[in-house]
């Protein structure tokens, strides 16, 4: 019966796509259940309504992979589903444990695969290969999120077109299964661009109305072969593939991270005392861009894909996620302000240790006097990470002063960002043993203009690891003849909550962030080995928090901590659960119903 109660939503849901009124519009207003998939055109079509299964599960997707990480707290306005979530009780009637709404996008996925002719040509061109290449890497990105979430999930890859396929006995996979089976398929695509169609009609954005874009860049809700190909194999630990697939997405793209800022006047007084009298303004506008503009679809600067939700029903498919972080995106009063628009009555907040984490961070500045002296001179400023105060937003309102969180106030789901793709890269570089490579990340960014005076120098010994340049040149190269003036533009990801990170003069370095986590293992009762592998779990957990600063709220935090735990566990360098324990240590506020250190209880139950 549980078999049931996923595979027959599947069955009954195969490419069904709504009118013209919906907000993937095209110029078809046509249902299509059981089309011969033989016209060029098709694939669009189908391509689309695979598309739309991504809006159907995009709540869930964020609620569950935040609620039960560590950089949200509920509050007395949050619902029973959702305080389950946060607190580990959620059981099957969960309303946010939906997984037919995965299987339904698996199994259109599998019919498209099954029935389109990939042979069809315009000139020499395979016309239909992008769109069967999406549909690949949507299935496997989808049973991804299965398996993170309930661990191991039934498997197929035969389109359900009938009550007898419905009930069919089908095998599981956990994580290592579902690569094994689907990688080797993608990385026959590898580099195949995603399906362009130019801009479509979304709808209003943004909450915007008359002469303001009504389309979104179609190549934007398109997930990336080899992004979902690292993704695949980050999960299992296969760092040197998770490496090779980012960076052939980051060559082929151009992908830089480029500099983002946030100018701390443009906040509240008391930031502005804690300003140092000899700070002033370094950059402008043209410089870099706003931090606070990352989620502007409109011209993004940092999106790589998102799910677009409608501006309302009769654009198809709505989100709650303003509402639950305190916006009421899908107002109808006419001329409210946005400040009327934030809610008290919000149901998520962010947790303590978001807050903490956020105002333990250091602000970097160059004085006054630096640029008059000639010298460079970088000070440290009480500021913590500014990304915060973008993204919790404080407003008051009703006798009541609060946070609400601005990043779904449009609501757009990112999936990757620029960001996100790499840090992940830094976590797999990291763990191939090149915490410096995986640090310049962080730090200065990854380009040919920077000195990197502690990158690992080259080391004779036999059998020791490459240098971290070499290392750059080579395995990940974006330092080769090749490659390195495409990354000229890159800068540090820390620099974007933080200001000056790059270079020698700024405090920022890696020996002095060495050293103080591993004092906070020394408080754990944990004894440091004295080796490379110290370094590498350090740069790890500060990878761990540059993702909690820069991609807070965004439904990737438990998916994030599980996978890294699974990576301390399987190092086994303090014991072969210390990732267990430290994930168990972070969710400790939550009060969990359940023991964390146990693996079996990280999965919902599959209903």
């Amino acid at each position: 019966m549980r078999r049931l109660s996923i595979f027959i939503f599947s069955l009954f849901n195969i490419l069904i796509f709504t009118g013209c009124e919906d907000f993937f519009e095209t110029e078809s207003d046509r249902q299509i259940f059981d089309p011969a998939l033989n016209e060029k055109t098709d694939s669009m079509f189908y391509t689309l309504g695979i598309m739309k299964g991504l809006q159907q599960v995009a709540d869930q997707y964020v609620l569950a992979g935040e609620m039960r990480g560590d950089l949200v707290a509920t509050n007395m306005y949050t619902e029973t589903d959702l305080r389950e979530l946060a607190d580990f009780s959620a059981d099957a009637t969960n309303k946010f444990n939906q997984a037919y709404l995965y299987y339904n996008i698996i199994n259109n996925c599998n019919y498209y695969i099954a029935q389109r002719d990939t042979l069809i040509l315009t000139g020499s061109r395979k016309v239909a290969i992008p769109e069967y290449v999406e549909a690949l890497a949507v299935r496997a990105w989808t049973y991804m999120q299965l398996a993170k979430t309930y661990g191991e999930v039934p498997f197929y890859t035969d389109p359900i077109v009938s009550i007898e396929d419905a009930n069919r006995t089908l095998p599981t996979k956990d994580l290592q299964g579902i690569c094994d089976a689907l990688a080797p398929e993608l990385m026959q695509y590898s580099g195949t661009v995603v399906p362009n169609y130019g801009n479509i009609d979304a709808g209003v954005l943004n909450g915007s109305s008359g002469s303001e874009a009504k389309t979104i860049q179609s190549s934007k809700i398109m997930l990336p072969v080899d992004a979902v190909l690292g993704d695949l194999f980050l999960e299992t630990h296969d760092y040197e593939k998770a490496a090779q697939y980012y960076f052939n997405y980051i060559k082929k793209n151009r992908l830089v991270a480029v500099q983002a800022y946030i100018e701390p006047r443009n906040f509240s007084q008391l930031l502005l005392e804690k300003l140092p009298n000899d700070y002033t303004i370094t950059t402008s506008d043209e410089e870099c861009f706003s931090w606070s503009s990352i989620f502007n679809i409109s011209s993004p600067q940092d999106v790589v894909t998102f799910i677009p939700l409608a501006p309302n029903k009769l654009r198809g498919v709505t989100t709650e996620l303003p509402n639950y972080f305190g916006f009421d995106f899908y107002s109808t009063t006419s001329g409210t302000s946005s400040n009327e628009r934030y809610l008290v009555e919000r149901q998520i907040d962010a947790s303590q240790a978001y807050i903490d984490l956020s105002n333990k961070q250091e602000w970097y500045y160059e004085p006054k006097s630096s640029a008059s002296s000639g010298t460079t001179i970088v000070k440290t400023a009480d500021l913590g990470d500014l990304r915060r105060l973008v993204t919790m937003k404080q407003v008051s309102k009703a006798d009541s002063t609060f946070s609400v969180m601005t990043k779904f106030i449009s609501a757009n789901v990112p999936i990757y960002r620029t960001a996100t793709i790499y840090l992940r890269l830094a976590e797999a570089m990291n763990r191939m043993g090149q915490p410096e490579a995986a640090f310049a990340i962080l730090k200065d960014g990854i380009n040919s203009t920077s000195s990197y005076d502690y990158f690992h120098p080259v080391d004779s010994t036999p059998g020791s690891r490459i240098s971290t340049l070499e290392f750059l040149m080579t395995k990940v190269p974006f330092l080769s003849k090749e490659n390195s003036e495409i990354f000229d533009a890159n800068w540090g990801i820390h620099s974007r909550g933080t200001n000056y990170t790059m270079g020698a003069f700024s405090p920022y370095q890696l020996d002095t962030l060495v050293t103080l986590k591993l004092d906070e293992l020394k408080t754990l009762g944990i004894t440091p080995t004295g080796t490379l592998n110290d370094t590498i779990n350090v740069v790890e957990d500060l990878i761990c928090d540059e993702m909690a600063l820069e991609l807070a709220f965004e439904g990737n935090r438990f998916g994030d901590l599980t996978r890294i735990a699974r990576h301390k566990n399987n190092a086994a360098l303090y014991g072969s659960t210390f990732g267990s324990q430290w994930l168990a240590r972070k969710l400790k506020y939550k009060n969990p119903s359940k023991d964390l250190t146990d693996e079996r209880n990280w999965y919902l139950p599959l209903k």
